[in-house]
């Protein structure tokens, strides 16, 4: 992509004094070229949505839904260029790349629907003398803050309850993804979506989102990220009373039991955690596995593993590309090569893929003997590493999953029902997912603990960009 990707402020496209170079990990090629944004551009996109929501707050329900199925329609014509900004910004499969893409309708969609279901309700007087009637209003200007891993999922995530809702939003994509976003910014500005409703600019982090973050102009901050930048966020953020919807770090456990059906199992989890290079933030970090079974579940595991197909090239059909960048590579490898040197045993994997050698691509990964004080328990890796740790007690090991700050998500694999509820009723993460994995955009997506407050997804996503008001009248 030669041309300088321009940020989308105002409902214009936008270039800027300085540019930055987007590197393509699989090959450490320039994937492409953006409009490095500042200070002033942050504040003019702040200024731009705040007087777009005297307007966009007030269109009617249906023509802000209109408006969604207009850019959904343009962003589906545009399928292959929005993959393919995926496919070379993160250096992942085309076919994770498609899966990527394809949220960003299904958000526009459902959202565009099911914000209908948001109207007016009386409800009765005790004393007989009033009328009282509720209602739900755009909470106002809102603030994105997205994760590099999932350029396209995690701003649909965000874009289809804000535009449903009322509220403009300034979007800030990570500085390492931000081709796909700048990509969306082209075609509003191709269909001539009004000004201010969305804005997309990128630079760098603490200019720009602590600009953001500190201004008094937006009402509502959402984030996909770590907690610790979650944490950030809301120390600056704290100028003015704001909403804050954040989806944070995860460390989820995955608990496969004597009687589980392994190769479901083994499927769900190698699936999850090498489809995206282990950079999910529900990916399960720590595999419990009863005692009886580890020797056959961890010869199913290692099998998976092995036919794992690692590379870059849209055409064959590759299953892992590489994590982001050398710095995510040296980071996990040191947590992989610290587990070894404490006792943890590398069955496969560890540093480079054969042939991949001097790149960001990392081994498909399994570890043993893990034990609490090691970091590869109590981090989440974001990467293709799996830890298996095995149990023999049930109150053991729930007491072990649930030994985290973190909440995300969860994993139990069993073919006993009553143990399933059980064990899903101890478990302190906001989902717990029973043989099997499923995420679409009506299925509600948040944590507990340090993974975040708010939700992401389903219609429960719309409470964090409206607020109801009471309306009383004296009969």
């Amino acid at each position: 992509m030669n041309t300088i990707k321009k940020m989308y402020i105002d409902g214009q496209l936008v270039t800027s004094s300085e540019i930055f170079d987007v590197i393509n990990p699989a090959n450490a090629e320039v994937a492409g070229t953006i409009a490095w944004g500042n200070k002033d551009d942050a504040e003019r996109a702040l200024i731009s949505a705040q007087e777009a929501f005297k307007s966009w707050s007030r269109l009617p329900v249906e023509e802000r839904a209109q408006w969604m199925r207009k850019l959904r329609e343009a962003i589906a014509k545009k399928k292959e260029y929005l993959c393919e900004c995926i496919h070379i910004e993160m250096g992942k499969s085309w076919a994770s790349a498609q899966e990527d893409f394809s949220m960003l309708l299904d958000s526009l969609d459902f959202y565009a629907n099911c914000i209908h279901n948001f109207k007016a309700e009386r409800f009765a007087d005790k004393g007989g003398d009033y009328q009282h009637t509720m209602v739900y209003e755009p909470v106002g200007v809102a603030v994105a803050f997205l994760a590099w891993n999932f350029p396209l999922l995690n701003l649909a995530y965000k874009l289809g309850p804000a535009m449903a809702a009322g509220c403009p939003i300034v979007v800030k994509p990570s500085f390492k993804t931000p081709l796909s976003a700048y990509a969306v910014g082209e075609i509003c500005a191709e269909i001539g979506l009004p000004a201010g409703v969305i804005n997309i600019v990128c630079g760098e982090d603490g200019e720009i989102g602590d600009t953001l973050s500190k201004s008094k102009i937006p009402a509502l901050i959402t984030l996909i990220g770590s907690t610790q930048t979650g944490l950030h966020v809301m120390k600056t953020g704290a100028t003015s009373i704001k909403r804050y919807s954040m989806e944070l770090g995860g460390n989820a456990p995955a608990i496969v039991c004597a009687d589980a059906d392994l190769d479901i199992a083994a499927d769900v989890i190698c699936s999850v955690k090498y489809s995206n290079a282990g950079q999910v933030c529900v990916t399960p970090n720590r595999v419990f596995v009863d005692k009886s079974i580890a020797a056959e579940f961890t010869d199913k595991i290692l099998a998976r593993t092995k036919s794992i197909k690692v590379g870059f090239d849209r055409h064959s059909d590759v299953d892992m590309g590489p994590v982001i960048d050398q710095a995510a590579w040296q980071r996990i490898d040191q947590i992989v090569q610290q587990a070894v040197r404490d006792g943890a045993n590398a069955l496969i994997g560890g540093g480079y893929p054969e042939g991949f050698e001097n790149s960001c691509f990392y081994a498909p990964t399994i570890l043993n003997n893990i034990d609490e004080s090691m970091a590869v328990y109590r981090q989440e890796i974001f990467g293709p590493v799996i830890s298996l740790i095995e149990f023999s007690s049930e109150d053991t090991v729930l007491e072990q999953a649930n030994d985290t700050e973190a909440g995300l998500s969860s994993f139990i694999f069993t073919r006993d029902t009553e143990k399933a509820e059980r064990f899903a009723k101890q478990l302190r993460f906001g989902e717990v997912q029973i043989n099997g994995i499923k995420y679409a955009i009506d299925l509600m997506h948040g944590g507990m603990k340090q993974s975040g407050i708010g939700c992401d997804c389903s219609e429960l996503a719309l409470h964090d960009y409206l607020t109801p008001k009471r309306i009383s009248r004296a009969l």
